[in-house]
């Protein structure tokens, strides 16, 4: 028994009692990428980090070797650290993951409720010595 199997019934008349195959067939139906857990999330570095976070918090962080990173929304903590050795060859010192809420904006112009995106961003201390070129 499948996870996403359906039952289809073929209908026809070949059968002794009433007429009707009661015969069941069940199909495997492909489940989309997004409903699959992310336990496969660490095999495919290249979508954990999104990108550098650039901004004034995070360009004073870097004077202390800490770089903050947009990351995917199923990436943790040991995705990152993998990623970040494969991507810079640096080990991190330590990893911490923020998530960021979505929020309700209104639109000046138009008076129109929207939602900001949201996600996760990661903050990855580095050792004393160790740095990252971002550009």
């Amino acid at each position: 028994m499948g996870l996403f199997t359906k039952t289809k019934k073929s209908a026809g008349g070949g059968s002794a009692s009433g007429g009707k195959n009661t015969e069941e067939k069940r199909v495997a139906v492909a489940a989309p990428a997004s409903m699959l857990p992310s336990i496969g999330m660490s095999r495919d570095i290249s979508t954990i980090l999104r990108h550098a976070r650039i901004t004034e918090k995070a360009s004073m962080h870097q004077a202390g070797g800490v770089y903050t990173f947009d990351i995917a929304r199923a990436a943790t903590k040991r995705d990152v650290v993998q990623a970040v050795r494969a991507l810079y060859s640096v080990t991190p010192r330590t990893v911490r993951v923020v998530t960021i809420p979505t929020k309700a904006r209104r639109n000046a112009r138009t008076g129109k409720v929207g939602m900001t995106g949201g996600g996760k961003k990661a903050y990855v201390y580095l050792k004393k010595g160790e740095n990252i070129t971002i550009g």
